[in-house]
């Protein structure tokens, strides 16, 4: 007898313990969770982004772009190197019980630059198959930059000088059907050239002659006059696109009706297309564009008229106005992520290149750009774009208040510095 207590109660012992492991296990692993998560703390954003995100949240970009009752600011969109500009806008979608569209702006940069614009548009005729168009600007810019013509010439031969012009024109278009549209558009340009105010540069007409660039001692005045197409099946056509493309094609001609010596015509083509991916948080923005002149006989075309490359739309690692020739042709590629809502990151390559003659439109030659920058979004739109661009020349940094593929006016700003 005393033999099996000497086993059973071992035995016993044993199988009591294993009772109680399961649950020592369980409160164990239970204890273990619980003083983890007492260590666990949320994730610190930085204190750039917090700043951000309580910009957003407080709806500035939005107040500011809405104004009230029409009246609104405007920022930027004047030319590159014309410094800071604001002024006041008037802009209404909902006049004559939603007929018709009007807008009317003055601005004033530091540096001095106006610009005064007009506008009235009867954007649904026949059903919303017929737009017809009335735009009128005024632009006084003290100091545009000019290197001379054509691709050799050297960054140090920076010159400037004063372009004032006054235009106004008017434009029919057709939408036979959904993206697609199809217009003429005829009108009138002043134009007058004098010397830079900029005393940092020489002024241009000291450096230039009339026979290196055509117009400097003497100036036309147009009727110009074009016809355009465009497809366009973007997601977005007024905001921030993300998928879709835009196609452009616009012939114009400028009668020289003073002088009859600076006449000529003017091809512009545009090719844009927006590839997204991950729900469209990432997208691969593409554009190719290219601008070719062609004139008759001893005709030239004046210099301050010719196609440009530099600056913070197309070559973003040059200078603004640095290459100007007879034709050109640019590529630009981005990749853009949303950082968060409101805010956009893009990393981007330039390529481009002007020529002489149109025969030379080819990827031979190419000056290259890159590099990376922001876009700040209010009502799904870019407000504001901060862009770092580098090139063989340098480092360019753009702070501007539109979007890089910039829209293209049809008719009225053919052929002037800025669109």
């Amino acid at each position: 007898m005393l033999a099996l207590f000497r086993w059973v109660i071992p035995f016993a012992a044993g199988a009591a313990l294993l009772a109680q492991e399961p649950a020592t296990r369980a409160a164990l692993i239970e204890k273990e969770r619980a003083a983890k998560a007492a260590r666990l703390a949320p994730d610190e954003v930085s204190a750039a982004e917090k700043r951000l995100r309580a910009f957003k949240d407080a709806k500035y970009l939005e107040r500011m772009a809405a104004g009230y009752n029409g009246l609104r600011v405007k920022l930027g969109n004047m030319v590159t190197g014309g410094g800071f500009a604001a002024g006041p806008e008037y802009f209404r979608e909902d006049l004559w019980r939603g007929k018709l569209t009007a807008r009317a702006s003055a601005q004033y940069s530091t540096r001095g630059y106006q610009k005064y614009e007009a506008q009235a548009v009867l954007p649904r005729l026949a059903g919303g198959k017929v737009s017809v168009e009335g735009f009128a600007s005024h632009r006084n810019y003290a100091s545009l930059q000019y290197y001379g013509t054509g691709p050799e010439r050297k960054k140090e031969l920076r010159t400037n000088y004063r372009l004032e012009d006054t235009s106004v024109d008017g434009i029919l278009a057709v939408e036979p059907k959904r993206g697609v549209k199809l217009g003429v558009s005829g009108g009138y340009l002043w134009t007058n050239v004098g010397p830079g105010t900029d005393k940092r540069f020489a002024s241009t007409e000291t450096v230039f002659t009339p026979a290196q660039s055509p117009g400097i001692n003497e100036q036309a005045n147009y009727f110009r006059n074009g016809l355009f197409a465009q497809y366009d099946y973007r997601d977005d056509a007024l905001g921030m696109a993300k998928s879709g493309g835009n196609y452009v094609f616009q012939y114009s001609w400028f009668h020289d009706e003073r002088l009859e010596r600076f006449g000529f015509r003017r091809m512009d083509i545009e090719l844009q297309q927006f590839i997204p991916f991950f729900n469209k948080t990432r997208v691969i923005a593409l554009r190719a564009k290219t601008t070719l002149t062609e004139s008759e006989g001893n005709e030239q075309i004046p210099f301050y008229l010719q196609p440009i490359l530099g600056g913070s739309e197309d070559l973003r690692g040059y200078r603004v106005f640095r290459f100007s020739d007879r034709n050109s042709m640019v590529m630009n590629a981005e990749y853009r992520w949303e950082i968060f809502s409101g805010l956009d990151g893009a990393i981007f390559a330039d390529a481009g290149k002007v020529f002489p003659r149109r025969g030379m439109l080819n990827f031979r030659n190419l000056e290259f750009a890159g590099g990376a920058g922001l876009r700040f979004n209010a009502r799904n739109a870019t407000f504001m774009r901060l862009d770092v661009g580098v090139s063989q020349e340098g480092v360019q940094v753009w702070i501007k208040f539109n979007d890089v593929f910039l829209a293209r006016r049809f008719g009225t700003s053919t052929g002037s510095p800025v669109y």
